[in-house]
């Protein structure tokens, strides 16, 4: 089943082999694993790098600016004087497009099908939603669902690796999952964290620094990307990131990228209010731009959501939609649903009966494989 002509799949030297080429540029290395499904040999992390080659430098600092898709940074560049004028490529992010199946992809290397972060929620053993975001099972229960190693873990001096992020982030279900391992410093907002990685690499505690970002990505779900707030926080964003290219030691590798895109929403369809969308349906799981549907009736249910839905969404089964999640476990391929739903324009299908009206309300949101969600920029220069 073709894909529709506008829709972008995940390309090799993309979101997943950032973080390692810049473990590669200095010089971190690989620890002899023990073996295993998950295992990964020692030496470089050139294998994970995909094809991304940075050059060789003594310290290094990686900025994820969440939601700073491509579109975003060129439709909206007037409020990105320091980035527009870097030499940016265009890379692509992980299926789903979205933060829990693109940050773990960034920081383990591997893909959403091997991790089992394949959305917003996943439907759980037992059967109901797990959500990967907002995770209440405890450290160990991550750590039991995502088991692939974390590129930190896997670094033979992870101390070298410095993870600035606010306290409360410290133990969460995506921590543990992308970036259990690491060296954790307390920074809580973005003037905190450019601090804190300036300092950590002047003082030579650390080689790579990481310092992500959430803020642009919570506006434009509040208010989406083409509001005015968004704007105000992207300059706040650029004039920070500007500022830690000015004070970083000279010969700093900075790197620059996100996670995902945007849209924003025109149309809302409400799966629990619709008949044609509920019949036969088990459970919604994923986010609204992509959707995992459970059944016992596929074929049927994915043609009652092809007839309802026709060009505002691409629906599959499971075996056709498979591919786009990259390697798949064996234990995850029933976390993929039955159904799959990429929404094309700017539509979404919620599900009322368990989303929270929050959620459902959301004008920014992201998750499908439209250029706007699924291009991102890659900034890589000696400051």
């Amino acid at each position: 089943m073709s894909l529709p002509p506008e829709f972008v799949v995940p390309e090799p030297g993309g979101l997943s082999g950032i973080l390692a080429a810049s473990m590669v540029a200095v010089g971190l290395e690989a620890r002899e694993e023990p073996s295993g499904d998950n295992a990964r040999g020692a030496g470089s992390f050139e294998q994970d790098a995909e094809g991304i080659a940075f050059p060789r430098v003594q310290r290094a600092c990686v900025v994820l600016v969440d939601g700073l898709g491509w579109t975003q940074l060129r439709q909206r560049s007037g409020h990105f004087p320091f980035l527009r004028n870097r030499e940016a490529q265009c890379v692509t992010t992980v299926a789903p497009s979205t933060t829990a199946a693109a940050m773990t992809a960034f920081g383990t290397g591997r893909s959403p099908g091997e991790t089992g972060m394949l959305g917003y929620t996943v439907r759980s053993p037992q059967g109901g939603l797990l959500n990967l975001i907002r995770w209440e099972g405890g450290a160990a229960a991550m750590e039991e669902w995502q088991s692939c190693p974390t590129l930190a873990q896997r670094l033979a001096r992870p101390d070298r690796f410095a993870v600035l992020q606010p306290e409360r982030f410290a133990g969460s279900g995506l921590t543990v999952a992308a970036f259990r391992g690491s060296r954790a410093l307390v920074a809580e907002d973005l003037t905190e964290r450019v601090d804190g990685a300036v300092h950590v690499l002047r003082s030579g505690d650390a080689d790579l620094a990481y310092v992500y970002w959430g803020e642009v990505d919570h506006v434009g779900h509040e208010r989406g990307w083409g509001s005015f707030e968004w704007g105000e926080e992207a300059s706040r964003t650029d004039a920070e990131i500007a500022r830690l290219s000015r004070e970083l030691p000279s010969g700093t590798l900075l790197v620059i990228t996100a996670d995902h895109g945007m849209v924003d929403v025109v149309n809302k369809i409400d799966v629990a209010t619709t008949p044609a969308l509920a019949e036969g349906v088990d459970l919604v799981a994923g986010e609204p731009r992509a959707s995992h549907l459970f059944t016992s009736q596929p074929e049927a249910v994915a043609a009652r959501w092809r007839e309802y839905l026709g060009a505002s969404a691409w629906v599959a089964t499971r075996e056709e939609a498979l591919p786009l999640f990259g390697p798949v476990s064996k234990r995850f391929r029933e976390v993929v649903g039955d159904v799959v739903v990429f929404m094309r324009g700017r539509d979404v299908v919620v599900d009322s009966r368990t989303q929270t009206p929050g959620s459902i309300a959301l004008i920014g949101v992201h998750g499908s494989l439209t250029e706007d969600e699924m291009r991102i920029p890659l900034i890589a220069e000696v400051v």
